[in-house]
């Protein structure tokens, strides 16, 4: 079941660049760089509020998902990820219900977290993650 919104993820074409611009509109800086080399990209996590989060998604090479992703489309929102207690019973919900699972297993993301994501063809044009916290 969808507890929240866990996070909402956006496309950057210069990491740098938007960590600046984002720290100047939010007041703060990020709370959390990290590489995931897996996918070939580094994230920046904002907390917004006590419970949102922005999460900065910047290319490490030209094949990476994300660069992929910019180049057809250019920067802007990448993904709605929401926040599941138990990402495996969710994945065999959601898969039941008719929707599209990128992987049938969940896998590592970045902030500590076991993810999952749904192909946009089945979500309305939305890519979709599920999320849960590792520990």
């Amino acid at each position: 079941m969808f507890l929240r919104v866990e996070h909402i993820g956006l496309a950057i074409a210069n990491l740098d660049e938007a960590n600046a611009l984002f720290a100047r509109l939010f007041g703060k800086a990020a709370y959390k760089d990290e590489v995931v080399e897996r996918e070939g990209v580094t994230t920046s996590f904002f907390q917004i509020g006590q419970e949102a989060k922005i999460e900065l998604l910047g290319a490490n090479h030209e094949g990476s998902p994300i660069a992929k992703y910019l180049d057809k489309r250019g920067p802007g929102i990448h993904h709605l990820a929401f926040e599941v207690d138990d990402i495996r019973a969710e994945m065999a919900r959601l898969k039941a219900e008719g929707f599209e699972l990128l992987a049938d297993e969940p896998k590592e993301g970045a902030d500590n977290k076991l993810i999952a994501f749904l192909h946009p063809k089945s979500t309305g044009g939305i890519l979709v993650e599920l999320c849960q916290d590792k520990g």
